[in-house]
């Protein structure tokens, strides 16, 4: 949990000082980018764990 709230600050931060800074909208995307595959991530965790709950 305690990396997913990390990757979730990094991102956002990212996001911030590309979308400040205009000739940085490439840390922008990969705000954007760690933040989508965080979240995906997340959803597969939570996913696997319910299986392992229905299976038992």
């Amino acid at each position: 949990m305690a990396l997913f709230l990390f990757l979730v600050i990094v991102a956002i931060v990212l996001g911030l000082i590309g979308w400040v800074v205009h000739g940085l909208d490439y840390l922008l995307i990969i705000g954007v980018v760690v933040l989508v595959v965080d979240i995906v991530l997340a959803v597969v965790r939570l996913v696997r764990r319910s299986r392992r709950r229905r299976i038992r």
